[in-house]
C-alpha cells in the first residue's frame, strides 16, 4: 500500500507540469518523506483551473464522527478493485478525481525477518501521477471546509511485487496520456488496473533516517549501500 510519499517539486513547478493556475498565497508543500499516518496536505490536480491543496486520508462528505484521524487513516488508500462496493469512495469515482503529483513512493521489502526500505521513481520524468479521488468535508467544529482526498492502489506490477513481496500491492500510477483522460471521467477502473507497462526504477535507503524522528530531509532517498551486502534481487 502506498502511505509513504514524496512530492519535492515547488508550487510554481507543480502549475506548470500540469498548466494550472498556482492558487494566490498558497504555502509551498514539498515533501522528501511524508507518511500519511499525519495525514499532511498536498498540492492535488483537479478539473479546477488552479492547483487545489488537500489533506490525505479522505473524509467523505456524510461524515459526521468525532474522530476524523482515526476514519481518515482507514482511508489513505482506495482498492480499485473494490473501490465501487465502498461507502466512502463509490459516490466520488465518476465526479470527483484526482492526480496525485508525486516524486517517488517508499515501500518495504521483507527479507526474513528483516525489513528493508526502498524509494520507488519514474526514471523518466520527476513527476509523475498517481490515481486519486477526492471530497469535501464539512469540520463541525470548526465550521470549515476540508478538502481531503485517497490514493487508489492496485495489484503491483513485477518490480513492485519483488519490493513489496508481502501484499504486492502499488500505487496506481498513471501514463502521462492517461491523466486528462482520468480527470475527464473517460478512463474506466477497468481498463487501469493493470499496471504491468509502468516502468519504475528502485533502490534501497537508509532504514535509520526513514524511522528517525526527521525523516523528511533529502538524504531520505539516497541511494544505502547495506554494508551486511544483502542479495536483494530487483532483477540484478
Amino acid at each position: 500500500m502506498c502511505y509513504s510519499n514524496s512530492s519535492t517539486s515547488t508550487t510554481t513547478q507543480l502549475a506548470e507540469r500540469y498548466q494550472k493556475l498556482k492558487p494566490i498565497a498558497a504555502p509551498d508543500l514539498q515533501y522528501y518523506f511524508a507518511s500519511g499516518f499525519h495525514f499532511p496536505r498536498w498540492n492535488i490536480i483537479t478539473n479546477d483551473e488552479s492547483l487545489q491543496q488537500m489533506r490525505w486520508g479522505l473524509l467523505p462528505n456524510w461524515f459526521k464522527g468525532a474522530n476524523w484521524k482515526e476514519f481518515a487513516s482507514k482511508t489513505l488508500n482506495a482498492r480499485i478493485e473494490t473501490c465501487t462496493e465502498k461507502a466512502s469512495f463509490k459516490h466520488l469515482i465518476n465526479s470527483k478525481r484526482c492526480l496525485v503529483p508525486s516524486s517517488g513512493f517508499f515501500e518495504w521489502q521483507t527479507a526474513g525477518k528483516l525489513k528493508i526500505p526502498y524509494f520507488i521513481a519514474d526514471p523518466k520524468q520527476a513527476i509523475f501521477s498517481i490515481a486519486g479521488i477526492y471530497d469535501s468535508w464539512l469540520d463541525h467544529a470548526t465550521g470549515a471546509i476540508e478538502n481531503t482526498f485517497t490514493i487508489f492502489t492496485t495489484e503491483a506490477n513485477p518490480l513492485m511485487a519483488e519490493i513489496h513481496n508481502t501484499k504486492k500491492r502499488m500505487p496506481l500510477i498513471l501514463a502521462t496520456n492517461e491523466e486528462d483522460t482520468w480527470l475527464a471521467g473517460k478512463l474506466s477502473l477497468e481498463n487501469i488496473m493493470d499496471r504491468s507497462a509502468i516502468q519504475l526504477e528502485a533502490w534501497e535507503v537508509d532504514k535509520r533516517i526513514i524511522l528517525s524522528s526527521n525523516a523528511n530531509i533529502s538524504m531520505v532517498s539516497q541511494r544505502y549501500h547495506n554494508p551486511q551486502g544483502i542479495q536483494k534481487g530487483l532483477f540484478d
